[in-house]
């Protein structure tokens, strides 16, 4: 008969609200983690016989009870609350945009990304597509929440999810790359060197790095706000009562500039931030606090991004539109989606993708010669792409590939430190003390993995794999 112990660590103050569940049945043991309220991952390993199993499975118990889990009854705690916005989404009354296609993801969608190679939707099944820029669905990733959002940090690519969970989706399969605190709901993400910069339902905000552990964490002068971006030296929150620039390593405050009602999105270039407020508009700063440019619109504005250096800033409102001004602030032109309000968005080559309150990604031609040609009239007949029904999604795993040759890879250890398990270099050539960033859901004490490669951050201190991962044996 089936042998299962069930385990929780929640910390009022802290980050943790997780399970851990393992169940030994004959000469089989199954591990059951993640966050309280969730269903989890699950891994089975099979032994030589059941003694060898039991064995295994009172030593991975040890371990957490020792890091302060504890014997709970499954359901007594609830799950984080989630906040989800919502959009009463109207139709534009202005002429449509010349799109060029959509795809329909099946619902509503808030994460985007877009890069020379691919086009990437997230929604709120977590449900994440990756389209090549001719439309062509090239494959799915499938994980345990609705995604927030998902951002770049240098090569890597991360989604932020509901389920309060940050996954790198650099590789083939997506891993666990942060845990944020499980009293903090989530509005938006954003990470720049590691370092991740998170906004909450309650107008809080915090940086978290690269071993997901708390820099600093704040209330801001405002409540509820997405806007949060983060730089080389800062991270950029955007509220009910403005826009506050904080140090990125200690929390303190930068400069703080009140706008005309609230912060509801926000975009960052090099040297500016541009927000999107309730009042009807687009505000940029600059990124010492001055104060910018206003780019007026006709109704409350959810999302906005720019072109490359500013020199077209775009808008989408709650009333299925979406804008175009110059850098000075002119409107250069207001068109219709035709799938719904934009819930973000993104400019890239002359192109700009929109994710919607009806799931859509939408791929608007922003050229000039095509959107004076919409404001006549004439738009091109869209491709309607839909998913493949036989497409097999991935889902996040703490399953690596076995290897007894490391080749021309680099090897890590994970090694228990202050009770919590790290990774360092064994390869010679790097430095011997240094942490390494790595997926939390693949540790285990004393294994050894073999890594394409790694790279110094961009600030130093610490490495960062790229590549795929294989445990050594």
């Amino acid at each position: 008969m089936p042998q299962t112990t069930y385990l929780e660590l929640s910390e009022d103050a802290g980050s943790a609200h997780k399970f851990y569940e393992v169940t030994v049945d004959g000469n089989e043991m199954t591990i059951r983690y993640g966050r309280i309220g969730d269903g989890g991952q699950s891994k089975t390993t099979s032994y030589a016989d059941e003694a060898k199993a039991q064995a295994d499975a009172q030593k991975k118990i040890g371990e957490k009870v020792r890091k302060g889990y504890a014997p709970a009854v499954q359901g007594q705690r609830a799950a984080r609350s989630v906040t989800r916005r919502q959009i009463q989404s109207q139709r534009s009354t202005a002429k449509m945009a010349p799109v060029l296609w959509k795809y329909r993801s099946g619902a509503p969608a808030f994460g985007i990304f877009i890069n020379d190679d691919v086009c990437m939707v997230g929604n709120e099944k977590g449900t994440i597509t990756v389209l090549k820029h001719d439309a062509t669905v090239e494959r799915q990733f499938q994980l345990p929440d609705g995604v927030k959002c998902i951002v770049a940090d240098d090569q890597w690519i991360y989604a932020g999810c509901d389920d309060g969970n940050v996954y790198d989706l650099t590789g083939k399969v997506p891993r666990l790359a942060y845990a944020i605190a499980s009293d903090i709901d989530i509005y938006w993400l954003d990470i720049h060197d590691g370092v991740l910069g998170v906004s909450d339902d309650k107008g809080g905000v915090c940086a978290i790095d690269h071993e997901d552990e708390f820099l600093w964490r704040k209330k801001s002068k405002g409540q509820s706000g997405w806007m949060v971006r983060c730089d080389a030296t800062a991270v950029h929150h955007g509220h009910s009562k403005g826009v506050t620039s904080y140090d990125w390593r200690t929390g303190a405050e930068r400069w703080h500039q009140p706008t005309p009602g609230a912060v509801l999105f926000g975009w960052q270039e090099r040297d500016m931030l541009y927000a999107g407020m309730s009042s009807n508009s687009v505000l940029s700063f600059g990124k010492d606090g001055s104060k910018g440019v206003t780019y007026r619109c006709d109704a409350t504005i959810f999302s906005n991004a720019t072109s490359p250096d500013g020199r077209y800033v775009f808008a989408g409102d709650y009333h299925s539109s979406v804008y175009c001004f110059d850098a000075a602030g002119n409107r250069l032109w207001k068109l219709g989606t035709g799938c719904g309000s934009a819930y973000s968005m993104q400019y890239h080559d002359e192109k700009l993708y929109i994710v919607t309150t009806d799931g859509s990604l939408a791929c608007i031609d922003a050229s000039e010669e095509a959107v004076r040609a919409a404001e006549q009239g004439v738009v091109p007949e869209y491709v309607d792409v839909k998913a493949p029904r036989a497409m097999e999604s991935v889902a996040p795993s703490a399953a690596v590939e076995e290897i007894s040759d490391p080749a021309d890879g680099v090897v890590l250890e994970c090694v228990e430190q202050g009770g919590r398990l790290r990774i360092r270099v064994v390869t010679s050539g790097y430095h011997q003390d240094w942490q390494v960033q790595f997926p939390k859901n693949v540790r285990e004490p004393g294994a050894r993995y073999v890594v394409t490669g790694i790279r110094e951050s961009a600030r130093g201190g610490f490495y960062r794999t790229h590549g795929e991962i294989r445990r050594l044996v």
